[in-house]
């Protein structure tokens, strides 16, 4: 894996071991020579994982719309900043760049990023890995919640282990190095239901 996408916050959270997390991550992905791919941002624990990534010696490319860049948030030290026009070109460039992605705790901005990317991998848009970076358990109920899902028969079988889930950075990487796509989603017909 050359590149990692990271989903996450652009506030701190109420618990250091957020950040905490992201810094973690960010060293990892130096360590190993991947480069970060996020968006763009110089707060929350999107800043400490790009700082983190770079104290390590790593490349990060973040990947801004004009309308946050314009409100001065964009990180000004990173390898590499692609501003783009909106948020559904910023997500299109990031899957681009990315071999594979990894959702750290955030908000609904981080949840319709993981939840699209998700579904992307579903319809065989992609077949690159998917983890969720399970700081402090803030994706338990997440993870519960794809149980739900497929027993109550609205997701499938083989997509319960789409979502890698780990507390530790380098686990969660080295599973990824395993990680083998599902097949492409399939439908049941009208004679089925």
């Amino acid at each position: 894996m050359n590149a990692i996408a990271v989903f996450c916050g652009s506030s701190m959270g109420a618990r250091p071991t957020y950040a905490e997390g992201a810094a973690r991550l960010g060293s990892e992905l130096a360590r190993r020579g991947i480069t970060l791919v996020y968006g763009g941002a110089s707060v929350g624990i999107m800043g400490v994982l790009a700082d983190s990534v770079l104290q390590a010696g790593g490349q990060v490319i973040g990947v801004i719309p004009t309308m946050l860049e314009e409100r001065e948030i964009s990180h000004r030290g990173l390898t590499e900043l692609i501003v783009v026009g909106s948020m559904h070109e910023r997500k299109l460039k990031i899957s681009e760049l990315a071999d594979g992605f990894i959702a750290m705790p955030g908000g609904p901005g981080t949840m319709e990023e993981l939840f699209e990317i998700f579904t992307w991998g579903q319809l065989g848009l992609h077949r690159k890995p998917i983890g969720l970076l399970n700081v402090d358990g803030y994706y338990d109920g997440l993870i519960s919640f794809f149980g739900h899902m497929n027993k109550e028969q609205f997701l499938q079988d083989k997509y319960l282990s789409m979502a890698l889930s780990d507390s530790d950075p380098a686990s969660l990487l080295d599973t990824f190095a395993a990680y083998t796509p599902p097949e492409v989603k399939t439908y049941i017909k009208n004679s089925q239901t």
